[in-house]
């Protein structure tokens, strides 16, 4: 079984986790058809349209 020779030193551990740190809250879009913010790409949560068609049915 593989063991570690030394301790990993804070630096270290720290600039491993650090792109994780500057992650950014995804940004959003409004819905044209009921001027919700969703996120782009996606279905809008409270009117269901997607695209100009409405793909959920409430």
């Amino acid at each position: 079984m593989a063991v570690p020779k030394r301790k990993t030193s804070k630096a270290k551990r720290d600039s491993r986790r650090a792109p994780n740190m500057r992650m950014s809250v995804p940004a959003l879009s409004t819905c044209p058809h009921c001027h919700n913010p969703k996120l782009p790409h996606r279905v809008c949560p409270v009117c269901g349209w997607y695209d100009g068609k409405q793909v959920i049915e409430d």
